[in-house]
């Protein structure tokens, strides 16, 4: 058992407890609070410092100091003592306040006074609320034991804080989880949506920070801890469990046997913390020391910490995934991160998503396409700032989340949905209408897809066929490799859908952002441009060989096309096209049908193809340029990396003349040629696209309707005449001049 028990520190808290029970306005609870833990440390002062926004800290009570500066002094992060706690989440403890460098006096507070100074963060779980500080006359440095006490208070104060026990009922401090808040993030799936919050992961709220009987509550730690290596432990004997998932294990299940995580986390109790508040006090520490941890090991091994201590939350509390909630009727699907598999268990149901973390690659960003809902990334702190059930608005558009909007904020958003609604009608009506454009040149427009679910869309969209099928999401959901009778009855359902159409399979594309969880990812420096797509396939020549049978067997007999991605030189189409022959040879020798006729086409996603020998070019049955490679390989801008993916325009004259080559080598030898990607769903970009040549574009299929729209409205001849005025101008892209025309035919 702790030696350090800390009667007092636990007489405080009771105090602190007993004292917060008593039904007051926020400003009147803080006030008292101060005056309790003056008193109780033996210190003339004792304020607290809230942030009012996320940079900026507010006095919002004192003891000690002069009343005239509470909600008049405030500091932005990192600025004089309080800020630096603030900032960096670690305390500040000196005896010579004013000789500390940062030092920032403020004589409204008259705080001239006093020398010694601790300060300490309130902080819940990595959530930054504010900073406790006392000061005294005398010069000296707080103990150890006053450190820890004061610190275990400033844990209280930061779980009252969340609960809401200091709004001030005149709005003067920030009312956490009840104003407004804005949140830019990153557009992963354009859209616009308005709902519910539904947390994928609902934090553990914790109604009783302190207890009255610390035995009690450390056999309740002791059980929960017991019940969490349990399970663990189960978990590490598994059989499925490959040797590196074992060693990944290993580590969390050392954490979860660790003496030291107990030791503290039952100190903490016998100073008077509930089981649920130590495990978070020390949750709190470790996210604490995360963010100064430059080291990326060492910063997994600490989230690996962070993650048992919610799961032991959850034992204690009993408040799981299952919460007993109701999901709302309109859906937003807040995360921190979260799987393909995941994503698509909740399905159509969800109005949109929003991560904190994930990418415009993630497996996240690939279903929410196919799911074809508005999806925002990198929204920082939507995890601790959302409750189930807020309102909330998202913009997949701009990258930007509303959190418990403004009226005003929301009427104008509902305008913009009616609005996007308004012109799906009209789109709608185009649906068995062609793309022909005024000069009479017909664009095939066709339909991306990777799920069941969105061949509805293929009728609807007025989509005339599949342009590229992604058959890696079937082998993401799951948690081993699907056999040959699941994909062969997949893909038969697929083409059963399309009814006809044509469907356009693209092989496995794995790897670089897509990783399979039962093949372990290689160590690459830069895995964008290192061993996925066909490279894999070619390398792994049997799961190539199971999905290509798998293929030939769906058809039963009708037209099938398949295509390689990332195929860069002309002997990997080689080499992956013979693998198709080869199949279809052994297939019809064993006496199955084989497909009427068959397309083997290859994808261009990297400048290397464009200058392949002609023989590539009569060698493959058809060409789709992918777009979203092709341009960050072009530009040498990772599409994955914000910093850089939205520098460089589509329709910058460089690329387009690229695009030219393409569109005149295919010409020469009569390889059909398509365009497939986020820019052809683009009713600008479709237009240019069309204009330079391309035939037949391949995207989302709520984009059908605005390029068609666009496209039946102009004349690609003077399209491309815009175009070559502008490369013979000097312009860098003929953005500019595009919209000025079509501004001019009153299309925009």
């Amino acid at each position: 058992m702790p030696e350090r028990t800390e009667s007092d520190s636990r007489k405080l808290l009771r105090r602190l407890r007993d004292m917060l029970a008593v039904p007051g306005e926020g400003q009147d609870r803080l006030d008292r609070i101060t005056h309790l833990i003056a008193d109780s440390m033996g210190t003339e002062v004792c304020s607290i410092y809230l942030f009012r926004d996320p940079e900026t800290l507010e006095l919002c009570a004192t003891e000690g100091l002069k009343k005239a500066a509470v909600h008049k002094t405030r500091m932005k992060l990192g600025e004089g003592l309080v800020g630096r706690v603030a900032r960096t989440g670690q305390p500040v403890n000196t005896a010579d306040a004013p000789g500390e460098k940062g030092f920032r006096y403020m004589p409204e507070t008259g705080e001239e006074l006093f020398s010694s100074f601790l300060g300490l963060p309130i902080q819940r779980v990595g959530e930054k609320l504010g900073v406790l500080v006392v000061q005294s006359k005398t010069a000296r440095q707080f103990s150890e034991d006053e450190v820890y006490a004061l610190d275990v208070v400033a844990m209280v104060l930061a779980e009252m804080t969340e609960l809401g026990a200091f709004t001030s009922g005149d709005g003067a401090m920030r009312a956490l989880h009840k104003q407004p808040v804005l949140i830019r993030g990153s557009s992963g799936q354009e859209g616009a949506a308005e709902g519910r919050v539904w947390l994928h992961e609902p934090r553990v709220v914790i109604t009783n920070p302190v207890a009255d009987d610390p035995l009690t509550e450390i056999d309740r730690i002791r059980a929960a801890v017991s019940e969490l290596r349990v399970s663990i432990d189960d978990l590490f004997e598994a059989e499925q469990l490959d040797k590196e998932q074992k060693q990944v294990l290993e580590a969390y299940r050392m954490f979860a046997h660790s003496r030291g995580w107990l030791r503290r986390m039952e100190e903490d109790i016998m100073l008077g913390l509930s089981a649920e508040a130590a495990v978070e006090k020390e949750q709190s520490a470790a996210r604490a020391r995360m963010e100064q941890v430059p080291d990326q090991y060492l910063r997994e091994r600490l989230q690996d910490l962070d993650d048992l201590s919610n799961r032991l939350l959850r034992i204690l509390t009993g408040q799981g995934k299952d919460t007993g909630a109701e999901m709302p009727d309109n859906p937003i699907l807040i995360a921190r991160n979260i799987g393909p598999g995941e994503l698509l268990e909740y399905g159509r149901k969800l109005k949109g998503v929003v991560l904190e973390e994930g990418s415009v690659g993630s497996h996240a960003a690939v279903v929410a396409r196919a799911l074809a809902i508005p999806l925002v990334i990198n929204a920082g702190r939507i995890v601790a700032e959302a409750l189930n059930g807020d309102p909330i608005l998202v913009d997949g558009d701009q990258g930007v989340v509303h959190l418990r909007p403004e009226e005003t904020i929301s009427r104008a958003f509902r305008d913009k949905i009616a609005m996007q609604a308004e012109a799906q009608k009209r789109y709608a009506s185009l649906r068995t209408l062609p793309a022909t454009t005024l000069c009479g040149t017909t664009i095939s427009l066709h339909m991306n897809a990777g799920l069941m679910a969105d061949l509805p869309s293929l009728e609807g969209s007025g989509a005339e066929g599949v342009g590229l099928f992604r058959t890696e999401l079937q082998f993401l959901i799951r948690s081993k490799m699907p056999q040959r009778a699941e994909l062969a009855a997949l893909y038969t359902r697929v083409m059963d859908a399309a009814k006809g159409k044509r469907v356009a399979f693209r092989t496995l594309d794995i790897g670089s952002d897509k990783v399979l969880p039962y093949m372990k990812p290689p160590e690459e420096p830069n895995p964008a441009m290192g061993w996925r797509a066909v490279r894999v396939g070619l390398d792994k020549p049997g799961v190539m060989r199971m999905q290509l049978q798998a293929l030939i067997r769906a058809a039963k007999g009708r037209p099938l096309t398949v295509m390689f991605p990332l195929i860069t030189e002309m002997t990997e189409f080689q080499q992956a096209r013979s693998h198709v022959l080869r199949e279809l040879h052994r297939e019809k020798s064993l006496g199955h049908p084989v497909p009427e006729t068959v397309e083997i086409g290859a994808m261009m996603e990297t400048p290397s193809l464009a200058y392949a020998p002609k023989a590539f070019f009569e060698l493959t049955d058809f060409i789709s340029v992918g777009g979203n490679d092709l341009k960050q390989f072009f530009f040498a801008a990772d599409r994955e990396n914000e910093l850089v993916r939205r520098r460089y325009d589509t329709l910058n004259l460089s690329f387009r003349a690229f695009l030219e080559h393409v569109v005149a080598r295919c010409a020469e030898t009569g390889t059909a040629l398509s365009f497939c990607g986020e820019d052809a769903g683009r009713p600008i970009e479709a237009l240019a696209l069309a204009a330079i040549g391309f035939r037949t574009l391949s995207m989302r299929p709520a984009s059908v309707g605005p390029v068609k729209a666009l496209l039946r409205k102009v004349d690609l001849v003077e399209a491309r005449a815009v175009i070559d005025r502008a490369r013979t101008e000097g312009a860098e892209s003929a953005r500019p001049m595009l919209m000025d025309w079509l501004a001019s035919l009153g299309t925009t």
